[in-house]
């Protein structure tokens, strides 16, 4: 299986929040789980910080994310491709490309954000 996490799938479980749910953690935690993160989470996660919406320190999410042999998703041209062709049911533009790219990828989107049904893409929720 491949699941590609949201960026608060991600820090939630860095950060072994009880808002990843016992489903959620045993699909990441799989070895037959092909865990994807997408450099869209770390670029989220600047701006959140920047704009004082979030702590957190990227250096040391980067660090847990090569240390959880995490495999880290570029931007590429299909993936943006995928996102022309999106609806646009909310205005996040970090969820919308990073669903584009479960899509692509062919990866399930975990995540809480109550939009992801509204765009067609295999997801699980976080709390499931």
């Amino acid at each position: 299986m491949k699941v590609l996490l949201d960026t608060h799938a991600l820090l939630w479980w860095l950060a072994d929040d009880d808002q990843l749910g016992t489903k959620a953690r045993e699909v990441i935690a799989h070895p037959d789980t092909e865990v994807f993160v997408s450099v869209v989470s770390l670029w989220e996660t600047v701006v959140k910080v920047r704009v004082g919406k979030l702590q957190a320190d990227v250096a040391q999410v980067w660090e847990a994310i090569l240390a959880g042999g995490f495999t880290l998703i570029d931007i590429g041209i299909a993936h943006l491709l995928e996102l022309s062709a999106m609806p646009t049911h909310h205005r996040d533009p970090f969820d919308h490309l990073l669903m584009a790219q479960a899509k692509v990828e062919g990866a399930v989107f975990l995540s809480e954000d109550r939009h992801v049904p509204s765009y067609g893409v295999q997801y699980m929720t976080c709390s499931g």
